[in-house]
């Protein structure tokens, strides 16, 4: 399947795309991705350095007549989310990405592609390979674990760059040029519990919700999709409260960045409801996909009998106290900027419930491009989860990257996007969390801009390249490269 995605144009960016994609690089797991970014840099006789935290930078001299030119750094992030369907088989951990062209667009086989920022990262070995690309002196940066934790991007020292100038490559939109970006902070309630047997003749269910849309936890937020792990709890919640209903295990979501798709829970119910709960569950269930019928046209939810029922459940106050603080704990889009049209300022993403063997973990994902505002709704969230007894806490916070508006580097980059295509880029900040605000920690003086190719549904089984989009921001990177300010 990768040889179609080999044919297309330009040839040099997929080509190095797939083989790229031949390599497992999920998130927290990157060691085969490092070693071959290592190997990559030292056969074509450049510097290439591995740092203590396993980020890969290889420096490239200035091709002649460029020398006097501001040296840049590109940079891209080496991992990539693992999503997959659930009728998908098929392990991150050993097998390549499988490729195929779809009309218009990449995509991959029942997974998450890659792009977000594998076409980035392929961008940057093109012009590292190529001997005809005129360009300043680069400074290749290749950042590890960004989509989990921006541990790379956290954890690179100041002195190891010299770069005046950083060309970040993970925007997903070719007519966007992001100038600013959220900050981000994981927000982790857990709480013990004491288990109670069964009570004797109840019947066993298996409650699922799947089939949304799911995404990118900033990128997507405002746009009205589901959350598995919302509509489970509504559904808990009512099956508690009419039938008394009794939760064994919960399963929802899988990644902070990724709005939760799926969510299954094995539930008891007393044998004198066994008819009523199915029945009048039903207006629940259509209820809540009436409510999503425009954003999640194909949102399941199955309410079936198990093949045996559960033998442990959770104790009926702590389940009312945990339903509770689920439905109160906030979702979605909290504040939308003052200050740019249309850009979230604030949100939150419920992205993994787990309940079962005495124990349950809730893990949301809070960003903002305010500092204040990011931690103002992770206590909200906090005071939500402690009012049930949950032990709360913050971990793996990263700054925002504050709007330059007076960059160098965005006055070359909006002038040639305006030559190359007749009209004005959209100059954004975005909801993402780039690493731009976090290198920017050591790196105070760097000029930073990110852009990008076309990508849609990033973090899902649905992430999609688009073609031309692709061969239009490799244009556009070239006249960049061509077009880098003379240093002072």
């Amino acid at each position: 399947m990768s040889q179609e995605v080999r044919n297309l144009e330009p040839k040099e960016l997929w080509n190095k795309f797939a083989d790229l994609n031949a390599v497992p690089r999920p998130s927290k797991k990157e060691e085969r991705v490092i070693a071959f970014m290592m190997e990559f840099g030292q056969k074509l006789g450049f510097e290439t350095i591995n740092d203590e935290v396993g980020n890969v930078i290889i420096k490239k001299p200035a091709t002649a007549g460029m020398e006097n030119r501001k040296t840049i750094v590109m940079q891209s992030h080496l991992d990539m989310v693992h999503q997959k369907n659930n009728d998908t088989d098929f392990d991150f951990d050993t097998q390549g990405i499988e490729m195929y062209v779809d009309g218009d667009w990449v995509r991959a086989k029942g997974t998450t592609l890659g792009a977000d920022n594998g076409l980035g990262v392929a961008t940057i070995m093109a012009i590292l390979e190529s001997t005809t690309i005129p360009h300043p002196a680069i400074e290749a940066l290749f950042t590890i674990d960004e989509e989990t934790g921006m541990t790379g991007a956290m954890g690179l020292k100041g002195g190891l760059l010299q770069g005046e100038i950083l060309l970040n490559l993970d925007t997903e939109e070719d007519d966007e040029i992001d100038i600013g970006c959220a900050g981000g902070v994981d927000v982790t309630a857990v709480a013990e519990y004491d288990e109670e047997e069964t009570p004797a003749d109840s019947v066993g269910y298996t409650i699922t919700v799947k089939g949304l849309n799911g995404g990118h936890s900033g990128m997507d937020i405002d746009k009205g999709l589901g959350n598995a792990n919302k509509i489970m709890n509504r559904l808990l919640f009512n099956g508690f409260e009419d039938f008394g209903l009794q939760i064994s295990t919960i399963n929802g979501g899988s990644l902070r960045n990724a709005i939760p798709r799926e969510s299954v829970a094995q539930v008891a119910i007393a044998p004198i409801y066994d008819e009523a709960f199915t029945f009048d569950m039903q207006e629940i269930v259509n209820e809540i996909k009436t409510e999503f019928k425009t954003t999640e046209p194909n949102l399941e939810i199955v309410i079936e009998k198990s093949a045996t029922t559960p033998t442990k459940v959770m104790p009926p106050m702590a389940q009312f106290y945990m339903v509770r603080s689920i439905y109160a704990a906030h979702n979605g889009v909290y504040r939308m900027s003052a200050d740019f049209d249309n850009l979230v300022e604030t949100s939150n993403n419920i992205a993994k419930v787990t309940v079962g063997n005495g124990k349950l973990q809730v893990e949301n994902l809070t960003r903002s491009s305010v500092e204040t505002s990011k931690f103002d709704l992770a206590n909200a969230l906090r005071s939500a989860f402690e009012l049930m007894g949950c032990e709360v806490t913050f971990g793996g916070s990263y700054p925002g990257w504050t709007p330059n508006a007076n960059s160098e580097i965005l006055d070359v980059l909006t002038s040639i996007y305006e030559k190359q295509n007749g009209s004005k880029p959209h100059v954004v900040a975005c909801h993402a969390g780039l690493e731009c605000g976090i290198l920017g920690t050591n790196y105070p003086e760097m000029d930073m801009i990110s852009f990008g190719p076309t990508i849609k549904g990033a973090h899902s089984p649905d992430e999609r390249a688009n073609i031309a989009s692709a061969q239009k921001y490799w244009k556009f990177v070239l006249e960049i490269l061509e077009n880098i300010p003379v240093r002072n």
